[in-house]
């Protein structure tokens, strides 16, 4: 009988394995879902992954939709590598999802935001968990490099962070505050960087030793040329009971894009190393024309979609890759909206438009 309720609504199926196999086609799907209203059922969920199926931070991501929304899931328990989601009217109010473990508290927040960017009011998030985690995107990659761009599209957003939390002990919170644009999503296109007005790296060393922030940034400054004089290496103060943990991160402020790049550090790894890291991420990243990097590219794709879909207008933006998570991201959500995404080449770029499906 469910199954022939769900094939009445033309549900969204998606295959979990699918190019990359990871969390992001669930995060994706479950987003989609409630956009849509269309019921999702999603097989061999993470499968590329070494533990397949539902971990604790994607069944946060799933808990969270169910809030959001009013939804159902069936699946939704630890290992599950199949699940059903029936997703309700998305309503705008006061949440708050935290996640036990130090998983990403950030990932929930992209799972829940694309709907309630469309949501009939303002909309406050609060979240607990990791604010800085392997395999996902800081928080200062966030609030300077994808805020900026959601709210261009008409949408208020604002992230404040409360405390930071870093793998394994995760414990981070902060806000984010959303505001539907008044108006339709206005999509546009995102070209060129611009000239380069600001650059900065910063070390975060909550519970560990000042020395390793100051051999990170010194070995930073050495092959980028940067300063502690010109302001150019810093080291943020840290809040209570943060850590311990280590991230370094560069930031580079453009025209049209302001891109962040972060690396975290290990304890097998020494501070020259990170800071080693971190250095050929930007210049991959200067060597090429493209206006967002590599994870800009991939978060910026469903909101821009959300835009042209609800506005009818295709939009474009060029990146300096697209990863094969990118790609799996582009080919879930041409399935789950109305919408064209076409990847070419270009001069030392990738670029990416969406367009609405004739």
């Amino acid at each position: 009988m469910r199954a022939q309720v769900v094939q009445e609504l033309h549900h969204l199926t998606l295959d979990g394995s699918t190019g990359e196999g990871g969390g992001q086609i669930l995060r994706t799907g479950l987003a989609l879902s409630m956009v849509t209203g269309r019921p999702l059922h999603i097989t061999r969920i993470r499968a590329g992954r070494p533990k397949p199926g539902l971990m604790r931070q994607h069944l946060a991501c799933v808990q969270a939709a169910v809030a959001v929304c009013g939804g159902q899931a069936e699946g939704a328990e630890l290992g599950s590598q199949t699940l059903w989601f029936t997703p309700s009217a998305v309503r705008a109010g006061d949440y708050h999802f935290q996640i036990a473990t130090a998983g990403s508290c950030l990932l929930v927040l992209q799972t829940v935001l694309p709907a309630l960017m469309l949501a009939d009011g303002e909309s406050q998030v609060q979240l607990s968990g990791g604010t800085h985690n392997p395999m996902a995107p800081p928080f200062d990659f966030l609030e300077r490099a994808f805020a900026p761009l959601v709210r261009r599209l008409g949408v208020g957003l604002d992230l404040q962070l409360q405390r930071r939390g870093f793998y394994p002990a995760g414990g981070g919170e902060l806000v984010a505050r959303i505001t539907p644009a008044t108006q339709a999503l206005a999509p546009m296109d995102l070209l060129e960087r611009g000239p380069l007005h600001n650059a900065w790296g910063e070390a975060l060393v909550p519970g560990l030793a000042r020395n390793i922030a100051t051999r990170e940034l010194e070995a930073l400054g050495q092959r980028l040329g940067w300063t502690f004089e010109a302001g150019q290496l810093r080291q943020p103060p840290t809040r209570q009971n943060e850590g311990p943990g280590n991230a370094l991160i560069a930031t580079l402020e453009h025209a049209h894009i302001t891109e962040v790049f972060c690396q975290l550090g290990e304890r097998s790894v020494s501070a020259e190393q990170v800071a080693k890291r971190l250095v050929d991420e930007l210049r991959a990243y200067q060597r090429s024309t493209g206006a967002l990097g590599p994870h800009l590219a991939d978060q910026w794709m469903l909101p821009l979609a959300l835009a042209v879909w609800r506005s009818g207008r295709a939009a474009r933006y060029t990146c300096t890759e697209v990863t094969q998570h990118t790609a799996t991201n582009a080919q879930t959500i041409a399935l789950g909206l109305p919408v064209q995404v076409q990847i070419t080449a270009v001069e030392r770029a990738m670029q990416v438009e969406i367009q609405p499906a004739p």
